[in-house]
């Protein structure tokens, strides 16, 4: 065990200091390799997705999937570290894709190198490091499930503190434009489409869905974003916003769309950019999720989103790190988070294997 939880941490030093940006993960797909390599695993890739699956794999029995991903998100501005060096003070693992996921990914990895080998398990084990996760990319986790054997449930690496988050909402992002006549400035026009836009983002603001959720509370409805005109003399025929939509386990898609097509003013033409990221669940008296609570872990419902989404079968998020520390300038993790984070992960899964 301690050997493995070493080079877990050696494994994210180096995966901090190889940029891999969505889509550009080539040269972490090479180091995840090289952990297998190592261990002498056998492992398939497909682009930058890398999955192996444990020595003694059974056919009559079910899978348990291990997810994480080994992609990031650019560094934003606020950044006084170099988000690409790895080091370590007052404890805290600094670099980017430390929290995000890396520590839960090299947990993970570790995890399942302690039960490789193994026999005579109730359940087999799939691992996936993959890729284009921060994106939501077409060439991550999605694009492999089709070769993953009768997969049971999931466990999906994201920075929970280590709590069970049982149900995580699914994204609706819509592009609205609501339209008017053009004009010149100079004359009247009561079809101005910014005005008109007033009272669809007032909509958006205001209307509240009427399913909540026990554990993912609300839909949440937010105007990120907003553009229209080209010149200060000339009305737009149209104004365009962004709108982002934390969709509960009540709700599917599908149906949050209808809604918002049925009510939204007639200036307003709306486009969802994608109906695939549903809000993902597992029920609480599930075996994994038991096994957690009686190791001292509380459940939740989490507000942001992660692979989970892709997945059909029932998964659980969870994760060393916080989330709060996720895209944040100076991204760090706790080296003790990690080492607590492989010994919660053997420690449940052994609850039920």
């Amino acid at each position: 065990m301690e050997k493995l939880t070493r080079q877990a941490i050696e494994l994210l030093h180096h995966l901090i200091e190889t940029p891999s940006f969505s889509s550009e993960e080539e040269k972490t797909a090479q180091l995840i390799e090289n952990w297998f390599l190592q261990n002498n695993i056998p492992f398939e890739r497909e682009n930058n997705n890398i999955w192996a699956y444990n020595k003694h794999f059974d056919e009559s029995k079910r899978t348990i999937l291990l997810n994480s991903h080994h992609d990031t998100v650019k560094p934003n501005g606020n950044y006084t570290n170099d988000p690409f060096k790895a080091f370590v003070e007052d404890g805290k693992l600094f670099g980017l894709g430390s929290n995000d996921a890396g520590g839960c990914l090299v947990s993970l990895l570790a995890t399942f190198t302690y039960f490789y080998a193994t026999e005579e398990l109730k359940y087999n084990f799939v691992i996936v490091a993959s890729a284009e996760e921060e994106s939501s990319g077409p060439l991550g986790l999605k694009s492999v499930l089709q070769y993953l054997k009768n997969v049971a449930f999931g466990i999906v690496g994201e920075p929970t503190l280590m709590q069970l988050a049982v149900a995580e909402k699914g994204l609706l992002v819509l592009d609205v434009s609501a339209k008017g006549t053009a004009s010149h400035a100079a004359h009247p026009n009561e079809d101005n489409a910014i005005y008109n836009a007033l009272q669809v983002i007032q909509w958006f603001k205001t209307y509240e869905f009427e399913k909540t959720s026990e554990t993912l509370g609300k839909v949440k409805t937010t105007v990120t974003q907003i553009n229209a005109g080209k010149q200060h003399n000339v009305v737009p025929a149209s104004c365009d916003l962004v709108v982002d939509i934390r969709v509960n386990d009540k709700y599917e898609n599908e149906e949050i769309l209808g809604i918002i097509k049925k009510q939204m003013p007639q200036c307003a033409e709306v486009t969802p950019r994608s109906l695939d990221l549903g809000s993902s669940s597992i029920a609480v008296d599930h075996p994994i999720v038991q096994s957690g609570i009686a190791l001292g872990r509380s459940t939740y419902g989490s507000p942001t989103l992660s692979d989970q989404s892709v997945l059909s079968c029932p998964s659980l998020k969870l994760g060393p790190g916080d989330s709060t520390r996720s895209h944040s300038a100076n991204e760090f993790i706790y080296i003790d988070e990690i080492k607590e984070g492989i010994k919660l992960y053997i420690k449940i899964l052994e609850g039920i294997v």
